[in-house]
């Protein structure tokens, strides 16, 4: 008689510091027991179904030769083809893109798109080379993950430090090597390579629709509505100028320069502006300087954490006066952190749900590729809202049901939707 096998963890991890994967494992575990029947197919989800480890040597514009470590994971494939960005970040590590990987087959499966999982990065900071040996170094990465990419098995797209002409430079490197333009291949691809409109804004737009929907949940105009983001890039940049647009008050913005606060709030056009010409936010005018303490703890009815993971966390939990949490970034909120906000009665709309905006729109954009047929914007950013919308309700409903948070509902529908799928395939062989 065979025996149970349980859980083990892979053997190129460190058991005793997991980084984000570890988080991702502690999600899973808690979604568990809302899985039934289903609950014999959870190991599926603790495993990646395929990870790529790629060393990309590259000549620098000096002569000489310079290695870097590149990933690609493609954590759960069995409702579609995987799905998830390219990150170039010094700090990459396989955790974190294993984790990455597994929140985006919990985030396609959330939204209900026919796409599993997957991710990848390089480790590098971007800022320290030239363009041509970032060119360089993406085609050489392309063409070590190409094996395992393609239209109908895994399909990147930007993601940290990475941008349109990333993905066209892909595209063009998968294309030379199959013979044949493939724009399938990657998202968030310009425009005139077969890109969709209303791609760059989708994770901002994304970001403003649920967060709207959360706030009507919770009885808050919009208007009037105290707004404090983390990260002013596409994502927070974007959700800003919408909410400021709508009547809301950005009160504080941080990125990597500093933050800049005003209780009044900020002049969120004039800020967009300044931090094209001036790289950030910090030394924008008509606002005053904040440090990092004073930031998480300013007393505001939404809070979008739009930077990198693990921001939020028990040493700073406490101290939170958002009414709504609203994840713009991956994982920005570590279990801990999740408990002591939950318990004071901060509604979190989690990540998986939150910003899945940028992966619904790279599905527009994959079926128009395929069809060669192009929507308008209006069009575009129409059918995002309404599949934003769709979903949020769909979560809210799971959580109101089982009295548990959004992000275990979103995670009691992805999963149950990934595992329904696994056990009607069974196993092949």
């Amino acid at each position: 008689m065979s025996e149970h096998p349980t859980h083990q963890l892979p053997s190129y991890l460190n058991s005793h510091e997991l980084g984000p994967w570890g988080v991702y494992l502690e999600q899973v575990e808690r979604v568990t027991p809302y899985l039934g029947k289903l609950s014999k197919w959870v190991e599926t989800l603790k495993r990646p179904k395929r990870s790529l480890i790629v060393d990309v040597p590259i000549e620098l514009d000096n002569g000489t030769i310079a290695h870097f470590e590149g990933y690609r994971v493609q954590h759960n494939t069995t409702r579609g083809p995987g799905k998830g960005g390219v990150r170039f970040h010094q700090d990459v590590t396989l955790s974190e893109v294993m984790a990455l990987a597994a929140w985006m087959s919990v985030k396609t499966a959330a939204v209900n798109l026919p796409f599993g999982g997957a991710k990848g990065g390089i480790r590098i900071d971007p800022r320290n080379y030239s363009r041509g040996e970032l060119e360089r170094i993406t085609r050489r990465y392309t063409s070590e993950i190409g094996v395992i990419i393609g239209p109908n098995k895994d399909i990147p797209a930007p993601d940290v430090n990475t941008n349109a002409q990333t993905m066209a430079w892909m595209m063009d490197t998968y294309s030379m090597n199959e013979g044949a333009t493939t724009t399938g291949v990657v998202t968030g691809k310009p425009v005139s390579l077969g890109g969709s409109l209303g791609r760059v804004e989708a994770t901002g737009r994304g970001v403003y629709v649920v967060g709207c929907e959360a706030a009507r949940d919770k009885g808050i105009p919009i208007e009037g509505a105290r707004v404090v983001i983390q990260g002013f890039g596409n994502v927070g940049g974007t959700a800003a100028r919408l909410f400021y647009e709508a009547g809301a008050k950005v009160i504080a913005v941080q990125d990597h320069t500093g933050c800049v606060h005003n209780a009044n709030g900020l002049e969120v056009l004039a800020l967009l502006k300044h931090v094209e010409e001036h790289g950030g936010v910090a030394g924008c005018p008509d606002a005053e300087s904040l440090g990092a303490a004073d930031f998480w703890a300013l007393e505001t009815e939404l809070l979008i954490p739009a930077a990198l993971e693990s921001q939020i966390n028990e040493d700073n939990a406490n101290s939170v006066r958002a009414r709504i949490v609203i994840e713009g970034a991956n994982g920005p909120t570590t279990p801990e952190a999740d408990d002591i906000l939950t318990s004071k009665g901060t509604l979190i709309v989690p990540d998986v749900l939150a910003n899945a905006g940028g992966v619904t729109v790279s599905y527009f954009e994959w079926v128009q590729d395929f069809s060669s047929f192009y929507w308008t914007e209006p069009e575009i950013n129409h059918r995002l809202e309404a599949m934003m919308r769709a979903a949020y309700t769909s979560v809210a409903a799971v959580a109101d049901k089982h009295q548990v948070t959004q992000r275990t509902a979103a995670f009691i529908t992805a999963c149950t939707r990934i595992l329904e799928s696994r056990e009607v395939r069974g196993l092949y062989p």
